[in-house]
């Protein structure tokens, strides 16, 4: 391997025009080589600040890292509560003489049907406590709806609701009719806080509009617990469906007499109500005698 001179020595002037090429053709191949080497080692340090933070190895083209699109989260709506439109709050009413809820002493065979087994169920037209009888009357499937006043009329989910009212001569089980407990039942608001009862349209007795009496609880423990009601009020049947009811049936003939001595302004417990109130506990009926009643109410809680 011939030896490449790293400086010009004094003797290099005195070897002639050949030797001179030599030196000249030898320091312009080293200057390439520097040129090389300097180029090399730029491509190394470009190659060592890359994203992975290590030196790259290769003397190629140094390709930039397309950068991973990061997920961009989508927020879940919270659900909006369904709103069965305008509202107001039903007016606080009394459980009257009858209700067997605990609050005082009957003279059937229990003072609290919430406690009895069955009391849970959505016909009530039977007796379910020591009978299974019957009571007759013109069918009523009734829907009632629970919301809440103070969050625009939403749906109350998960609600338990006790209703009781008399049969089509004005008795009330438990009571007037000791050994049976018809008319009486519990059922939990649905999604919708919608809950169904198949009962009878109840008949008219002296010295009150026709009705149905209800309390509400916000669970069903709730209700079979004891008396812990959010609510106690009562729904007013309407008047033009009680005039077609008792008049197209045999089976309400004492009921004629009595709803023509009072009115829904002079009954006790409806007559100070509001305007509102009233056509919010009047449920809303369509049907015949001879088919039945479908009826619906919404019933405002105050949350």
């Amino acid at each position: 391997m011939t030896h490449l001179p790293t400086h010009h020595d004094i003797d290099d002037h005195d070897r002639g025009l050949a030797h001179d090429l030599q030196i000249i053709s030898a320091l312009a191949s080293r200057r390439r080589a520097l040129r090389w080497f300097a180029g090399a080692g730029g491509i190394a340090l470009l190659g060592g600040c890359d994203s992975g933070g290590s030196a790259s190895t290769s003397t190629g083209s140094v390709s930039t890292p397309t950068p991973t699109p990061t997920a961009t989260a989508t927020a879940t709506p919270t659900p909006t509560p369904t709103s069965t439109g305008s509202c107001v709050a039903d007016p606080r009413e009394t459980n009257g003489p009858y209700p067997a809820d605990g609050t005082n002493t009957s003279s059937g065979p229990t003072s609290n049907v919430l406690t009895a087994t069955g009391v849970v169920r959505s016909d009530i037209r039977s007796s379910f406590v020591g009978s299974t009888t019957a009571v007759p009357g013109v069918q009523v499937t009734l829907t009632l709806t629970i919301v809440n006043v103070n969050a625009s009329c939403a749906a109350l989910a998960g609600y338990a609701i006790y209703i009781w009212h008399c049969d089509a001569l004005g008795r009330y089980s438990l009571y007037d009719v000791p050994a049976e407990s018809w008319l009486r039942g519990v059922g939990v608001t649905d999604a919708n806080g919608q809950v169904t009862f198949t009962t009878i349209f109840p008949g008219c007795y002296t010295g009150r509009w026709p009705h149905i009496h209800f309390e509400v609880f916000s669970s069903l423990s709730a209700a079979t617990g004891g008396n812990f009601a959010r609510l106690i009020s009562q729904l007013a049947m309407p008047a033009d469906t009680c005039a077609t009811v008792y008049n197209g049936s045999s089976t309400y003939t004492s009921s004629v007499a009595n709803l023509a001595r009072i009115t829904v302004a002079s009954d006790n417990v409806f007559g100070n109500n509001t305007a509102a109130q009233i056509a919010q506990q009047t449920p809303t009926m369509s049907g015949s005698v001879a088919n039945g009643y479908t009826a619906s109410a919404v019933i405002g809680l105050a949350i």
